[in-house]
């Protein structure tokens, strides 16, 4: 769930306007029936009790975090059994604070935290309810994933030893989430949301084990940990070599072929709709249409809402680029021409991985408006371009050499020019390598047919990791797509990655230099005190209406200097939670930045208009 995108569903479910993933929607049963069918075909006779590996079976994920369904958890366990998986034990997973709310009789129940937790009140509730049950963490996060344009995540591995020892000393079992870290190939990694943050292709997790298959100091400390729980006369194997690694000249590329003049057939529409509409899943997409009228000077182009990045042209002039990691939707326009032809160049970044916003659309899901003052125009009329990531497709674009006439000036720093750049290089041997894409601006990379990941000069991943195996002795071949434009054509190969590069200014708080909030002659619409732990917790408030709210720590439970709040929930009348995807941080007094990636990147004082619904506020309340 945490590396992929769209709760694990596939995107094609997204073409169904009313599909409600994760519930009892027909629709969404039906694939999922048929899914697990085919699992159990594949897997079932892989059971520990037909000679195969499988000791248990995971009903969902983690279930408590997106809903409060039983009829469907229940739902989900009876097509894993019909799948064919009944002769051994079935579990669910989910946080402590949260496992009763889906948690079946019939089922083990396990709790999923990470390194620096407090185990035994991980496990207390768990103990309390069900005190003969084994007890199991059955994803302990060893590290954490990284996201485009914030620091490289790392756990003290210290303290990761100190917790599995401790599981260990009592009868814990637990499973490592990640002991060996990976790479999401090609466009496959996720995102969170709300606020959007989309991961980068290294899984590299600050596992034990690495990306590239590398031992770690991390390892090392697990493993000398291990050695006292062996059986006398059991000694652990030896550590398997890595893997050769191999340095790469400069690779110069030497073809071009810009995006704009390499577009596939296009399909009409007269209402801007989503990507999946037009049976495309990943890549990008190119929306067209030319302006009706005169555009004034400061007229603001406004999307509803673009996912996830895009280029505005006018008449092929970039005008601009919206994030929406930065929650951008809108550019003001220059004067502009009736007539003007204006694109929308839309690139699909991670699909969101948890909460409701799993129902992740992409390229521009609601419409396109030019808005001056109170009037309000809707553009119609587009003509569609489908860019896909397969390889057949960036392949069969048509490249030319970059010394034309035809491509003159496009590779020489124009960053407003989106093209595919292909070059060969020759090897006399192979070996794993990092390719360095630190000259690039944002793109993806196919080597020999293979889509090894995305890249973007923001960072921290710099690198993308390339398995030796998929390279050849002799010529091999190497497609880059780079949306922005390079600032250099070409890449070399490099002995060890580059993950923890940020090349953009990124303010560590949410605070302005010199800037304060006042509180004292506020008067608060609620006040009390929490009960120490890690439970959902609820505040009633009277109705109230407003455009900001605030959550002021008066103190912490254990005296010290740090109090939190990892998460919260605003709940309107029927208890149904209001959606948090256009929140903002717009201030936060102060924030841990010393460790880790503590950063508020959800909440604190958050930008939200109540519409005088009477509202809850749930809170975990924590110890950092």
């Amino acid at each position: 769930m945490c590396g992929m995108g769209n709760g694990w569903s596939a995107w094609w479910l997204l073409k169904n306007d009313s599909v409600q993933l994760r519930t009892l929607d027909p629709f969404y049963m039906q694939h999922v029936g048929a899914f697990m069918h085919e699992v159990g075909k594949q897997l079932q006779n892989l059971q520990i009790t037909r000679g195969g590996n499988i000791i248990m079976v995971q009903v969902e994920n983690e279930y408590g975090s997106y809903g409060t369904d039983k009829p469907y958890v229940s739902a989900i366990r009876d097509t894993v059994r019909a799948a064919g998986f009944t002769e051994v034990p079935l579990f669910q997973c989910d946080w402590s604070s949260n496992f009763l709310n889906n948690g079946l009789d019939d089922l083990l129940w396990t709790v999923n935290f990470g390194t620096g937790a407090d185990i035994d009140k991980q496990f207390a509730k768990l103990k309390e309810v069900r005190p003969d049950a084994p007890l199991m963490c059955s994803e302990f996060w060893s590290g954490w994933f990284d996201h485009w344009g914030r620091k490289h995540e790392t756990r003290d591995g210290q303290i990761m030893v100190d917790g599995l020892k401790e599981m260990m000393d009592k009868g814990i079992s637990f499973s490592l989430y990640m002991t060996h870290g990976g790479t999401t190939f090609g466009w496959w990694g996720g995102a969170n949301n709300p606020a959007y943050s989309a991961m980068c292709s290294s899984y590299d997790y600050d596992a034990p084990i690495s990306e590239a298959g590398w031992t770690t100091d991390k390892y090392f400390a697990l493993r000398d940990m291990l050695k006292d729980y062996l059986d006398e006369g059991q000694t652990l194997p030896e550590v398997p070599e890595a893997l050769p690694v191999m340095e790469i000249p400069a690779i110069k590329f030497t073809q071009i072929a810009p995006l704009v003049d390499n577009l596939p057939e296009p399909k009409q529409t007269e209402e801007i709709r989503p990507m999946e509409k037009f049976d495309q899943g990943w890549g990008s997409i190119l929306y067209r249409t030319h302006l009706p009228e005169d555009v004034k000077a400061g007229t603001v182009l406004k999307i509803t809402e673009q996912h996830d990045w895009t280029q505005v042209f006018a008449d092929g002039k970039l005008l601009g680029r919206l994030d929406r990691r930065s929650g951008e939707q809108e550019l003001t326009l220059p004067a502009l021409k009736a007539g003007t032809q204006l694109d929308l160049l839309v690139e699909a970044m991670g699909r969101v991985n948890f909460d409701k916003s799993i129902h992740d659309r992409k390229g521009i899901t609601g419409k396109v408006e030019l808005v001056n003052g109170q009037n309000a125009e809707t553009l119609k009329g587009w003509t569609v371009y489908n860019l896909p990531v397969d390889y057949e497709f960036v392949s069969s674009r048509n490249f030319q050499d970059m010394n034309s006439s035809a491509a003159c000036g496009i590779e020489k720093n124009d960053e407003s020019i989106p093209a595919y750049y292909r070059a060969t290089f020759t090897l006399d041997k192979v070996a794993d390598t990092f390719l360095n894409m630190e000259s690039w601006g944002k793109g993806m990379v196919w080597v020999n047919g293979h889509a090894m990941g995305r890249f973007w000069e923001i960072g921290p991943q710099q690198t993308l990791f390339m398995p030796g195996c998929w390279l050849k002795k002799g010529v091999n071949e190497i497609i880059v797509l780079d949306l922005k434009g390079p600032k250099e054509a070409t890449i070399i190969g490099l002995n060890k990655p580059i993950l923890d590069m940020l090349r953009v200014a990124v303010p560590e708080t949410h605070r302005k230099q010199g800037q304060t909030i006042k509180l004292e002659k506020e008067t608060p619409v609620a006040a009390g005190t929490f009960k120490p732990g890690n439970g959902w917790q609820e505040v009633k408030v009277p109705a109230t209406k407003g455009r900001y709210f605030c959550l002021e720590g008066l103190s912490s439970f254990d005296n010290t200097n740090i109090a939190a709040i990892a998460e919260f929930d605003v709940l309107d009348e029927k208890g149904q939670k209001i959606s948090r995807e256009n929140w903002k941080i717009v201030y936060a007094d102060s924030e841990e930045t010393r460790s880790g990636n503590r950063t508020a990147i959800r909440f604190m004082i958050c930008r939200k208009v109540l519409s005088g619904r009477r509202w809850i506020i749930r809170l975990i309340l924590i110890r950092w």
